[in-house]
């Protein structure tokens, strides 16, 4: 071995395997832990990745040069506070008076409608009541067809848009343009269809894509709902890079309209994409500790198990280590054979920790709970991470059994 060192690390790595395939049951314990902690840790990034490219979409469709007012304060959510409070005194004193604004438009949704075309059927669908430009107001390019238009606001004309997935949902791969669906009972003519946007709301919400959008005096009044309030307000400006001065003045504007007190709570709301962001990066730094916390638990335990085992391991191939180190190994190839038994059980690991977390994240995307966004860096980091753990929590015990002396080795085995 002296003579040839160039050999020491395959000659190594073949001793490794060897010892590595004669212990299948410790090392399926040592796979199995470790895989554990890199499917967390694939999770993570994953999850991260994908919460990131889904809070730039959110903000790319909700714009840069828009504010989008709700009635009542959602940020309090005071017990018994009114949330009709935006009314169309609200919608003409933005549009004349305040500056910078060229486009209000305001809304009112309806939950959980069914939407029926011939034998298929949607069920749980909401149905959006806008004013006109829809698809300019909410930077949403129609894939077919035209917008809504004003003088189908100003009649309550009961045509629609449709969303991607219920356009699916009901006409496969046709056309649903003038085709007449039915909103519970209430008959629709299709004049659009939204382009995919392929946003979910997570947990339960409704994907963006599954929704129907009317002229919103059809829908008040057709729905028989309360046509002296809007449930919000979408307002656009000119000057994006004035956002932050827009939307004071327009907090400003609208507590004078309410006539609210000084000291008194807003009783609405108003969101911008920089506060949208905002509360998607709290969002996100939350889910990231919490996982980070757990994939560094994960990673721990498993180490720990790999650890204990080759200890372990070292007491029971005493005699082993003795008879390498009495015929001339030194102690350096038999700690490096001990480290690259941890490095091979660890790959394994990783790899099969790597597909666990994939698969895992697949499986909570499919359930509305995250989305996740694969790239190679999550390879990268698994496999790294599964080789840290191994030689991190393999050096003791291949320093241990690089340490024994040859007789007492020898002796301890016999």
């Amino acid at each position: 071995m002296s003579r040839l060192p160039g050999r020491m690390p395959a000659r190594a790595l073949s001793m490794a395997l060897s010892a590595v395939l004669a212990s299948r049951l410790r090392s399926v314990f040592v796979i199995l832990a470790v895989a554990l902690g890199i499917a967390a840790l694939t999770l993570i990034v994953t999850a991260v990745d994908g919460a990131n490219r889904v809070a730039y979409q959110i903000v790319d469709m909700f714009g840069p040069d828009a504010a989008l007012v709700f009635g009542g304060n959602i940020k309090k959510r005071a017990v018994g506070q009114r949330t009709q409070t935006l009314t169309r005194e609200d919608e003409r004193r933005i549009k004349d008076s305040l500056p910078g604004v060229y486009l209000v438009t305001p809304m009112r949704a309806k939950q959980d409608v069914t939407v029926r075309f011939e034998g298929s059927t949607a069920a749980g669908v909401m149905v959006v009541g806008t004013g006109p430009d829809y698809a300019r107001t909410w930077n949403w390019p129609l894939s077919e067809g035209r917008d809504i238009s004003a003088e189908d606001v100003d009649s309550a004309a009961k045509v629609c848009l449709l969303g991607d997935k219920i356009t699916r949902t009901l006409f496969g791969r046709a056309s649903p343009l003038g085709r007449t669906v039915y909103l519970n009972n209430l008959p629709a003519v299709v004049i659009g269809r939204l382009s995919y946007r392929g946003l979910s709301g997570g947990g339960g919400g409704h994907e963006v894509d599954d929704r129907v959008v009317l002229p919103i005096t059809t829908l008040t009044s057709r729905f028989n709902m309360d046509r002296n309030f809007f449930g919000g307000l979408r307002v656009k400006f000119r000057e994006p890079a004035l956002m932050a001065r827009h939307a004071e003045n327009l907090r400003s504007l609208l507590r004078e309209t309410h006539r609210l007190a000084p000291d008194a709570d807003d009783d609405f709301t108003v969101l911008t994409a920089d506060e949208v962001l905002a509360f998607l990066s709290m969002l996100k730094g939350g889910l990231m500790v919490f996982l980070g916390v757990t994939a560094l638990a994960a990673l721990s335990v498993g180490g720990f198990v790999l650890a204990n085992l080759f200890s372990l391991s070292v007491a029971e191939r005493a005699s082993e280590i003795g008879l390498k180190r009495a015929l001339g190994a030194r102690a350096s190839a038999v700690m490096a054979q001990f480290l690259f038994e941890a490095a091979l059980l660890t790959l394994a690991g990783g790899v099969l920790g790597l597909f666990l977390g994939l698969s895992l994240g697949q499986l909570l995307t499919r359930l509305g709970v995250l989305t996740i966004q694969f790239s190679w860096k999550v390879f990268f980091l698994a496999l790294a991470g599964s080789q840290v753990v191994g030689l991190v929590f393999g050096l003791k015990p291949a320093r241990q059994a690089a340490a024994l002396d040859p007789v007492e080795a020898l002796r301890a085995g016999g």
